[in-house]
Parts: C-alpha cells; sequence; structure tokens
C-alpha cells in the first residue's frame, strides 16, 4: 500500500515526543507498506545535516517543505479573524498547501495518515482514506497552560483552547479515522463519538534503551524538551519546591536537566545542586548517571515517553498523577504523588532504600517492556489502514 504521512516537524533527532512516536511508526509501517513522507518545516528551525538520509533509509520518498516567514504571518494574521487555531495556523500556508496537493496527486496514495490537528488543513479534503492521529489534546493542553500563566497571557491561552475545541471537532468528519495515545486524552475531544477514536499507544525502543552500567554522577533526573511549557514548569517545581525540602536530609543532593533548547528560566536553575545539559548526542547518557527519575508534571497532555525510556533502562521512577494515569501502571512499577511534600518524601525514601530501589526498578522494567512495544502498537494502525 502506498502511504502518503504528513508532519508538521521534520521527525529527525528524536527530541520531541511527536517526532518520537512518528518515527517509530513509520519505520515499522515501511515494512509493509511504502511510505512517503511529506515534513513541513518552520522558516527558523535548522534542519539535522543526517536527517533526510536517516528518513530515506526507510521511507521511498522524503519531501521536506520549508515555509515562508511571510507567509506563516499572513496566515497567524487572518487566524485574529477566523476560527482557525493559532497552532494550525502557524503551520499552514497557501503556497505550501498548493505543493502537497501536487505531491498527492503524483503519488496517488492509498491512504493518507495525518500527525496532529497543526497539519490538518494540508488534507483535511483530500478524496484519499485517510486517518489524523491527535496524540494528544492540544485545546486541554491550553487550558492547562492558562491556569498556570500569567494574567496577560491567560486570555490568550483561554482563546486558544477555544479555537482548538471546536476545530478537534471539525475535523472528526473530515477524516476516516482518528487516533490518540491515551484514553485521558480522548475522553477530552468534544464530539459525542469521541469512544470511536482508537488508542493506539507509544512504545519504546528497546535495543536502545536498555539498562547500563556507568558512574552514578546524579540523585534525581528529568528529561525532556526544556524549551516547551509543561517541561519548563516541571523543572522550576522541581528545583524551587522540591530541592530545598531534599536538601534538608541530602545537603548535597544533585539533579540533572536534561534535554534539548532550555529555555531561560530553566537556564537560571542552575547551581551547584542543579545542572542544566542542554542537547545531549545520547540521552541514555542522562538517565544511566543517574540514581532515579522523576517527571513532576503539573500541565500538558499525553503520555511521557521520558518515563518509559527511563523505566526501560530500569530506572526506578516517581511521577505526578497526571503523567502516570495515561501509562497505567502497577503501583509498585512506578511511585506516585502531586505535592512537593509527596513528591520529596518519595524521592527520599528510594534514594535512601537501595531495596525498595531495586524492587521499583524491576517491576517498572517488566511492566512497559511486556505494555510498550512499538511494533505491537503500530500493528493496531496497520489494520486500520487496511479497514479502508
Amino acid at each position: 500500500m502506498k502511504l502518503f504521512i504528513i508532519t508538521s516537524r521534520i521527525p529527525f533527532p528524536l527530541d520531541k515526543g511527536d517526532k518520537l512516536r512518528i518515527y517509530h511508526q513509520m519505520k515499522s509501517l515501511a515494512k509493509d507498506h511504502d511510505v512517503y513522507l511529506c515534513a513541513l518545516q518552520l522558516p527558523f528551525s535548522k534542519q539535522n545535516p543526517a536527517a533526510y538520509q536517516e528518513l530515506k533509509s526507510f521511507c521511498k520518498e522524503v519531501f521536506i517543505l520549508k515555509l515562508s516567514a511571510l507567509q506563516i504571518l499572513l496566515s497567524l494574521a487572518k487566524a485574529l479573524a477566523t476560527k482557525t487555531p493559532f497552532q494550525t495556523a502557524l503551520f499552514t500556508t497557501k503556497k505550501a498547501k498548493k505543493t502537497v496537493h501536487n505531491l498527492v496527486q503524483k503519488v496517488k496514495p492509498e491512504h493518507i495518515y495525518c500527525q496532529l490537528t497543526r497539519a490538518a488543513e494540508y488534507v483535511k479534503n483530500a478524496k484519499e482514506p485517510k486517518t489524523i492521529d491527535y496524540m494528544d489534546v492540544f485545546s486541554k493542553g491550553m487550558e492547562r497552560r492558562a491556569h498556570k500563566a500569567p494574567l496577560y497571557l491567560k486570555w490568550l491561552y483561554l482563546w486558544e483552547a477555544s479555537k482548538q475545541r471546536d476545530y478537534e471537532r471539525s475535523l472528526f468528519r473530515k477524516f476516516n479515522n482518528h487516533t490518540i495515545i491515551t484514553k485521558e486524552d480522548r475522553a477530552f475531544v468534544n464530539h459525542p463519538k469521541n469512544l470511536e477514536i482508537k488508542i493506539i499507544k507509544n512504545g519504546v525502543d528497546f535495543a536502545h534503551f536498555k539498562p547500563q552500567k556507568t558512574e552514578i554522577k546524579y540523585d534525581i533526573v528529568f528529561v525532556g524538551n526544556m524549551g516547551y511549557a509543561p517541561n519548563i514548569d516541571a523543572a522550576e517545581f522541581l528545583c524551587k519546591d522540591l530541592l530545598p525540602i531534599l536538601q534538608k536530609e541530602i545537603p548535597k543532593i544533585k539533579i540533572l536537566l536534561a534535554g534539548t533548547q532550555p529555555s531561560k528560566a530553566v537556564l537560571k536553575l542552575q547551581s551547584n545542586s542543579v545542572t542544566v545539559s542542554g542537547w545531549m548526542q545520547d540521552i541514555r547518557k542522562a538517565y544511566a548517571s543517574s540514581t532515579l527519575f522523576i517527571a513532576p508534571m503539573r500541565i500538558g497532555t499525553g503520555l511521557q515517553n521520558k518515563l518509559l525510556e527511563a523505566m526501560a533502562m530500569n530506572k526506578p521512577c516517581i511521577s505526578t498523577s497526571l503523567a502516570a494515569n495515561p501509562i497505567n501502571a502497577p503501583e509498585q512499577a512506578l511511585l506516585v504523588g502531586n505535592t512537593k511534600e509527596e513528591l520529596a518524601a518519595l524521592c527520599l525514601e528510594l534514594l535512601q532504600n537501595e531495596a525498595k530501589r531495586t524492587q521499583v526498578s524491576i517491576n517498572g522494567h517488566e511492566f512497559v517492556k511486556n505494555t510498550f512495544e512499538w511494533s505491537k502498537t503500530t500493528e493496531k494502525l496497520n489494520k486500520m489502514f487496511y479497514s479502508n
């Protein structure tokens, strides 16, 4: 089958959740299908030199469309007076829409797979059978950000949340199939038939993320795109709220914040106790060099790949319920707390109790190994394409 896949970003390197998901899905799908990838690129983003060759190694064709800055500004301006969400407007231009239309006509795909509502404008009216992957629910993410935002930005997030909510609903009738990562997010899609949305979980590359024996330099690690608002909030929560409590028991405690594009707010957290690494060529080194992993998420949506990766690497993990619920791990495979006191107590318990630490890491590793495997999760997607 010819599959035409459109993404809002070039899915390599794997430094963001959407890139990670579609990369592994495409790699699995390419075993049975001819995959034609169309990846959008924002005007000021840089393309990794190895991206094209890496993607071409399993895709039949790779088309990278660099968007015009001027046309993006025009698109955003139009969104001020229309129902189009700003997130969608940011990734949609008139010239690129024409190019995508021509590519679809040239490829003549038997199915179109659209990742995220950001890219939906390009293919929503295509006549071919098509599937949209919501991944998570942008409208709910914007709503949660509004609760944490300063007053001068709150209105903007609420406006975007409303736009996204209506847009997510309107897209329902435009696509034959709809997918999402978790049942928790599915419930937030504002449509009477939202239960028809199929759950397609993420997975872990177990050949890559496996236990490593290396020197432990840090007590706690938090990994993620450090320019992404939910991760920024989590990093600040960890260092400003949890760290002072932990230092009362372990004065020389060391925390690592690892991940691409650290914001100014994250860089300010750097201290004798906190290391901000920035981009790491091999993120496994961050997990391996730390005693435990924590995901103190308070805003955001979707499933946290970083938790799955840490558990795959045999690291004991702690999380808030916001990040833990979508994973649905057994109680002793992932420890859960929500307040700074609860999370700090769990950190101290694991740092000071090796037997407990070992048991949680073993339970977590076994759980993800049996539940989150890319080929198994993608097989559901494969069957969906054939059903049309």
